[in-house]
């Protein structure tokens, strides 16, 4: 099963036993951080000058510079970030916790659904049936509550959710587990010609319906998983089957690009912890232009969280291919947005 919508987390959650940790402060949007480096001059001013934010820096620098070697044309400025745990906190998975949003609003307007399952584990918190069931009995809750809708009722379904969520352990709404370098980093780029791309393992629709908020990126520039289509000529609109299309991690990451994008990015960013970003990055490394490579490491256990795969394949990789590493704890001066 993609690691990016339930594993482990999705346990917990049901268990009422997510990990609790610092508080986090109010939000701003994406646009924010672009006034705080016009005030400061500074790029990316919730960096810790070190190595890291120097190297980005000059990977900029020298791709955007007119009659040299390394420019880059700006239609070839592709950059792509992972969303989980690479732009959001993802413990847990929000994808999880718009699953049991549907679920609960599925069961009040028919209650004999409490009595089948996958709904009856969820009211029950039942996560043996999960655990047995593995990946098949997943998938099943996935299509139970994200399909069946038009797309028109989902994103609505999705903006409700959103609206009104509070992210477990934390109690903040959603947007205010975004992280504060990121957004920087992601108006960096935009701003010396990058286009940036959402390339995650979430469904589509779900990330569509806030990438233009939370992360100033436009629907049509989200990849994600999904579900088949078909035409409702009745309803003039579009309807999700409950049957996957896309899988869109590991190796199903540069699948979705090529189908959504059509090119290379140059700039890509993941995250260590389920080696589902490490396809993306070695594709992105193919470019024929110079290409940057990133991966954020959860080694921050006071101000987010501390967790690593256990063979350490992504950490591994990255020394292997060169890739850059963020040390959450070393390189971030703060996690998440300020008032």
């Amino acid at each position: 099963m993609y690691r990016k919508i339930y594993i482990l987390p999705l346990f917990l959650l049901l268990l009422g036993s997510c990990k609790k940790s610092d508080t986090l402060t109010t939000t701003t949007s994406p646009k924010d951080s672009t006034a705080a480096v016009a005030t400061s001059g500074d790029p990316l001013p919730s960096w810790n000058d070190g190595a890291l934010k120097k190297d980005i820096i000059a990977y900029v620098t020298k791709v955007t510079k007119e009659g040299t070697p390394d420019f880059i044309p700006v239609e070839d400025r592709i950059a792509t970030f992972d969303n989980d745990g690479t732009l959001w906190a993802e413990k847990p998975y929000v994808q999880e916790l718009f699953a049991f949003y549907r679920v609960k609003k599925l069961v009040t307007a028919n209650p004999a659904l409490a009595q089948k399952q996958p709904f009856k584990a969820v009211v029950e918190k039942d996560k043996t049936y999960f655990e047995k069931g593995g990946d098949k009995a997943l998938i099943e809750l996935v299509a139970a509550t994200h399909t069946g809708l038009t797309e028109d009722e989902f994103e609505a379904e999705a903006k409700e959710f959103f609206a009104g969520a509070q992210y477990p352990g934390k109690n903040v709404p959603l947007k205010q587990i975004r992280y504060q370098p990121q957004l920087e980093l992601l108006n960096y780029l935009r701003a010396n010609g990058f286009k940036t791309f959402i390339v995650t393992g979430g469904t589509i629709e779900l990330v569509r319906a806030i990438s233009a908020d939370f992360y100033g990126i436009p629907k049509n520039q989200v990849v994600g998983t999904s579900f088949k289509y078909k035409y409702d000529a009745d309803k003039n609109s579009i309807i999700r089957e409950p049957a996957l299309d896309l899988l869109n991690d590991k190796e199903g990451k540069p699948v979705g690009i090529q189908l959504h994008i059509g090119q290379r990015p140059v700039f890509a960013c993941g995250n260590e912890g389920g080696a589902g970003d490490l396809a993306m990055l070695k594709y992105s490394q193919g470019s024929k232009y110079p290409s940057f490579q990133l991966i954020v490491n959860h080694n921050d256990s006071i101000r987010e969280y501390s967790y690593q795969e256990k063979d350490n394949l992504s950490l591994n990789t990255a020394a292997k291919n060169k890739y850059h590493v963020i040390s959450m704890k070393d390189d971030w001066k703060k996690i998440f947005p300020d008032k």
